[in-house]
């Protein structure tokens, strides 16, 4: 490393050897970033699935036939199974 910090420095290009050290460590920092953003986005798109899994769950109106039961006055409830009263 530092042959190639005496050869730029020989020449007088020592400005572009820093710009090019600030440009690959910016990059660097940008890509870690949007790994990171992207993994984020994941758990988020994880959890929000998570969660209407359970809202359907505990929504009765979803709730599967063999477990829905007959209500008084509803004239197309169903049977504990599954067919119409």
């Amino acid at each position: 490393m530092s042959e190639l910090i005496d050869i730029f420095a020989g020449r007088g290009d020592l400005a572009h050897l820093a710009l090019f050290l600030w440009a690959s460590g910016a990059t660097a920092l940008a890509g870690y970033a949007l790994r990171e953003l992207a993994a984020a986005s994941r758990r988020f798109d994880e959890f929000v699935r998570e969660l209407a899994r359970f809202n359907n769950a505990m929504d009765p109106r979803s709730a599967p036939r063999h477990y829905v039961t007959r209500r008084v006055g509803d004239r197309h409830s169903e049977r504990d199974d599954g067919h119409l009263a």
